[in-house]
């Protein structure tokens, strides 16, 4: 009686490398970059770091074509490659991060927030920023009131209504506004509110120059939401005999608020740091002025400038601690906008 054997199918997977992989690539590259930066005399620790990412890109590929074959190998490529241009994007900003709360924490404390600059001079320790951030707050609502309001009302038009030359016009400045720099706007609203009609510097005037740069932002960001909702949804209402405005109103608008709420606050950041028009429009203050329509006013850009440029120990320590209390700032508003969003955003599920 004879007997068959069955071979075993050959399994369709090759070699596979550990998932432990490449995080020994990393360090052996890190390894091998260090050891070349210190036989190479090279001091700065971003030609370590660009020599070790060339290292791990090569290794990683390296190894893959030798254990796994070129088709895998140039998918761990492309994944090596991901991940360092993410890093690289990553760390300056994480060390931007860390250098201003490191420098910003020395006089950050309840007095700096409290108290303005008042009679301490430039060159003298003390001081505060209370009077910046309440011209930043006023500046930045006034520019968000004007700007916020056009700029939805243009992409709606854009979306929902515009068709033929006057809508290609609209976008062409569209497209020109969201390129111009902030020191242009600053001298348009100099030479129209200030030298031409005669009005004095204030928190107003700049706060006209900063919606000029927010409104195409928010033109920008709304249109992208808004072409985002599905047409059913439009058809839909109207196929109930809903009129067209009353679907935006109900429909469009609510479906859209998350992206839209987003771009609008990508705004008021792109604007809460601006340096020229204020520095043209709202002029310099030391002193506290909580009305925004007479007078010139104080802002963090404009006092993070002032106090790095007096030169001295006591103007850097409050320049950085005025930027950390800027990236807080923009930090709130944008944590505020993801609350809003979510709360706003349509309800899923059954």
């Amino acid at each position: 009686m004879s007997t068959t054997t069955i071979a075993k199918p050959a399994s369709l997977r090759g070699a596979r490398l550990p998932r432990w992989t490449p995080a020994v690539v990393a360090l052996g590259s890190a390894a091998v970059a260090v050891a070349i930066g210190t036989v190479a005399g090279l001091d700065s620790r971003i030609q370590w770091g660009l020599i070790a990412a060339v290292l791990f890109i090569v290794a990683s590929y390296a190894v893959a074509v030798a254990v796994e074959g070129g088709r895998q190998a140039k998918d761990r490529l492309a994944t090596s490659l991901v991940w360092v241009t993410f890093l690289l994007a990553v760390v300056p900003l994480a060390s931007l991060v860390f250098e201003t709360v490191e420098r910003g924490s020395t006089v950050f404390n309840g007095y700096f927030l409290t108290h303005s600059m008042g009679v301490v001079a430039d060159d003298e320790p003390g001081g505060g920023i209370y009077h910046a951030i309440l011209g930043t707050l006023e500046q930045v609502l006034l520019a968000s009131v004007i700007a916020v309001p056009i700029g939805m009302l243009t992409a709606i038009y854009l979306v929902e209504y515009g068709r033929g030359k006057l809508a290609k016009v609209v976008t062409f400045f569209v497209d020109v506004m969201t390129g111009i720099p902030s020191i242009v706007a600053g001298l348009f609203v100099l030479s129209f509110w200030i030298l031409i009609l005669g009005f004095d510097f204030s928190g107003w005037a700049g706060a006209m120059a900063l919606a000029i740069l927010m409104m195409p932002v928010v033109v920008r960001s709304t249109e992208e939401m808004l072409k985002l909702v599905p047409n059913e949804l439009r058809e839909a209402s109207l196929a109930l005999g809903i009129p067209k405005w009353r679907t935006i109103l109900k429909v469009v608008l609510p479906t859209a608020i998350g992206g839209i709420t987003t771009g609008v606050m990508l705004a008021v950041a792109r604007i809460a740091g601006e340096t020229a028009p204020v520095l043209l429009l709202v002029w310099v203050n030391p002193m506290i002025n909580t009305n925004p329509f007479e007078g010139s006013q104080a802002s963090l850009p404009l006092y993070i400038y002032q106090q790095y440029a007096a030169g001295n120990q006591a103007g850097y320590d409050r320049a950085w601690a005025a930027a950390l209390a800027l990236i807080g700032f923009i930090m709130i508003l944008n944590l505020a906008a993801r609350g809003v969003a979510r709360w706003k955003a349509p309800k899923t599920g059954r």
